[in-house]
């Protein structure tokens, strides 16, 4: 009888091994946030953490993540309505209602660059004469979902790194000079995704696209 009883008591929770949901994560990231403004967490600390909270799959991944800081009550806090999560975004979820950050890149026997969280207008101007202009499009948010880069070019480049959930199209007339891909195409893309047409010209000089992991996607591959 007493086998028999063992044998119908539970060993090991299974709420840990119920899989997190995005709102989960972006509760255990504000929690660490505030630990972070209180001083509980030194920056470094706190970038680890939520990291570890971005890559958690279950419930029981995230536990371990705020059992050393102090807890507000048997209920969790509510996240705030402003609260913006870090978590990264895809697809559809790139186009915003947002003032683009900027709308051009001019160089002249020299060189510029355009990366990180930056919005993209409908429609941007590169233009580099004897010149490098780099553009990554890994992080960056679109106004519209079909955005347009006019690209001119003389005895320049002009680099394109993108992400694998957007559709990239290239237009370009090159003279004496080269458009291309590079890395492999996606072979599927969610069909709200943002479309992004290369066009212009290129003289004497080369325009590349280019597909690249995220950061994000590189750390996971590297586990």
């Amino acid at each position: 009888m007493v086998d028999t009883m063992s044998e119908l008591t539970p060993h090991e929770d299974d709420s840990a091994r119920m899989r997190a949901s995005d709102a989960d994560r972006d509760a255990v990231a504000h929690s660490l946030r505030e630990a972070l403004a209180e001083g509980r967490l030194d920056p470094d600390e706190h970038a680890d953490r939520l990291d570890a909270v971005y890559r958690a799959k279950t419930l029981g991944e995230l536990v371990p993540l705020t059992r050393d800081l102090p807890t507000t009550g048997s209920t969790p806090t509510p996240v705030p309505a402003d609260f913006r999560s870090p978590r990264p975004i895809y697809g559809a979820g790139r186009i915003v209602d947002q003032a683009p950050t900027s709308n051009s890149a001019l160089v002249l026997m020299g060189g510029a660059d355009r990366s990180g969280n930056w919005v993209v207008p409908g429609a941007f101007t590169a233009a580099a004469m004897m010149g490098g202009i780099e553009l990554d499009l890994r992080e960056a948010r679109f106004t519209r979902r079909e955005t347009t880069i006019w690209i001119c070019t003389l005895m320049g480049g002009v680099g394109i790194i993108v992400p694998d959930d957007i559709q990239v199209r290239v237009h370009g007339l090159p003279i004496m000079g080269g458009f291309g891909i590079e890395g492999n195409t996606p072979s599927v893309v969610e069909p709200d995704a943002p479309i992004v047409h290369i066009r212009g010209i290129a003289v004497m000089g080369g325009v590349g696209v280019e597909y690249r992991a995220r950061k994000h996607q590189d750390d996971e591959e590297d586990e």
